[in-house]
């Protein structure tokens, strides 16, 4: 058995994502589809129903993706992860949150929101769950894991009357990126940070089905070839300073990254400490209302702590400022 071993799905972003960040550190691991075949053993270890779960030989089971990026980091240094200019690393925490908690939404909003893609979804999830020994009925098995996921939508914010932001910003956001992967290898330079793990696994999920996987290939070929390199990617060179990315980071994060995300966390953020239960806010000029989440809040609050602390790194400040996300750290 070896020393590492990581419960996950196929259809699960934040498993693709960690899965990809061992392969990247050359970690031997032991791959295990979460299904009916395996759910007795996950239920022992796991202290909530959802993958990713690993096991490590010096550190308690964990669950949550990024703790798992970072004490990886921390136990197999190289090749690093984290990029030698601060405020880089800076900027990619923000950016791995970006993917695991408004990207998210975005994957969501397009697989279970509209068809063909949620029930070629539904499938897909059924074959994965079942292992592979399909019901008779499989279409009612098929629609009833449909229905249970499209009745989460509102738990992430996807909701009818935000769809009006959320596909624009899908539009922008990997049109953005697009313009950055055509000038570098990955989003720092030579070699993946967190975040391009966690946007990997998210565009990895999105290439799967079809209606945005059609446009990513498309509209945005240099993040749907990046995405197929990150399943397993090599460090093709050293980290790049943020001089050198500025010129298609920074629209990145003053065009889409401060106008949705950024204002929605804060808001997210406050409201959780304030005990509301929903967050109401204006976002690129509409109307946006959902659940408060809790874990985005506590996840935001960690990034908030870091750039904080990062706050002396060369750059940094002049960045955000001209990202017009400063006040979100205030």
């Amino acid at each position: 058995m070896t020393a590492y071993r990581l419960f996950g799905a196929e259809t699960s972003p934040y498993s693709v994502k960690v899965r990809s960040f061992l392969r990247y550190k050359g970690v031997e691991f032991e791959w295990i589809g979460r299904s009916k075949a395996t759910d007795e053993e996950f239920a022992a270890l796991a202290r909530v129903p959802t993958v990713p779960l690993l096991l490590s030989p010096n550190r308690p089971a964990n669950q949550d993706s990024t703790s798992i990026l970072a004490t990886v980091e921390a136990d197999h240094s190289e090749p690093s992860a984290v990029p030698d200019d601060a405020a880089c690393a800076a900027l990619a925490l923000i950016l791995e949150d970006y993917a695991d908690e408004w990207l998210n939404k975005l994957m969501f909003f397009n697989r279970w929101g509209q068809k063909p893609d949620r029930e070629l979804a539904g499938e897909r999830t059924m074959e994965q769950l079942l292992d592979g020994d399909l019901p008779r009925a499989k279409k009612k098995t098929r629609d009833q894991i449909v229905k249970r996921m499209r009745d989460r939508l509102p738990l992430v914010g996807v909701e009818k009357k935000n769809e009006k932001l959320l596909k624009p910003s899908f539009e922008r956001f990997f049109t953005l990126l697009n313009a950055h992967l055509e000038k570098s290898l990955f989003l720092f330079g030579g070699r993946p940070s967190a975040a391009d793990f966690a946007i990997a696994g998210q565009v990895a999920q999105l290439l799967l089905d079809p209606t945005p996987g059609d446009w990513l290939r498309k509209q945005a070929p240099f993040v749907a070839a990046w995405s197929e390199f990150m399943a397993e990617p090599k460090a093709g060179g050293p980290f790049k300073p943020l001089s050198e990315l500025q010129d298609t980071l920074l629209p990145l994060f003053k065009d889409e990254v401060a106008v949705t995300y950024l204002p929605w966390a804060k808001t997210n953020m406050d409201a959780a400490e304030a005990k509301a239960e929903r967050v109401s806010l204006k976002l690129d000029g509409k109307a946006y209302d959902q659940i408060t989440q809790h874990y985005a809040a506590r996840a935001f609050k960690a990034v908030t702590k870091a750039v904080a602390s990062s706050k002396d790194a060369e750059g940094l400040q002049a960045f955000l400022d001209a990202a017009n996300a400063n006040e979100a750290f205030a």
